[in-house]
């Protein structure tokens, strides 16, 4: 519950204060915020496994971040897209970890859907 209401704060106060982020640094944001929408479905998919580490889920946002971020100033260097190699990494990370999610949910909430139609 508390953790929707700072979600709440936090979009009521990027709509009322808006900041604009220069364009030179944009995909530098954008790989950032994938890498933390990877480490945060990465670790709601592990619970769901039952294997969460908070010190795997701490130093895989901090290496994926980094590794990402030098990916991208490289790539910015050699006149080259590279921050879209990490792009498709987390892309697809992202999907096969909301598709693990899905799946236990959907399996709870039919196993629920079993036992009252059983009672």
């Amino acid at each position: 519950m508390i953790i929707a209401i700072f979600a709440l704060i936090g979009i009521l106060a990027g709509l009322i204060f808006p900041y604009h982020i220069p364009l030179d640094y944009s995909p530098y944001v954008a790989i950032v915020i994938l890498a933390i929408l990877d480490s945060v479905f990465g670790a709601i998919a592990s619970v769901t496994r039952k294997s969460f580490d908070l010190n795997v889920f701490i130093t895989g946002f901090l290496s994926n971040t980094f590794l990402a971020i030098v990916l991208t100033f490289i790539g910015k260097k050699l006149d080259v897209d590279l921050y879209l190699v990490a792009l498709i990494v987390f892309g697809t990370r992202l999907f096969s970890n909301f598709s693990t999610m899905r799946r236990h949910f959907l399996s709870q909430f039919s196993t629920k859907i079993k036992k009252k139609l059983c009672n």
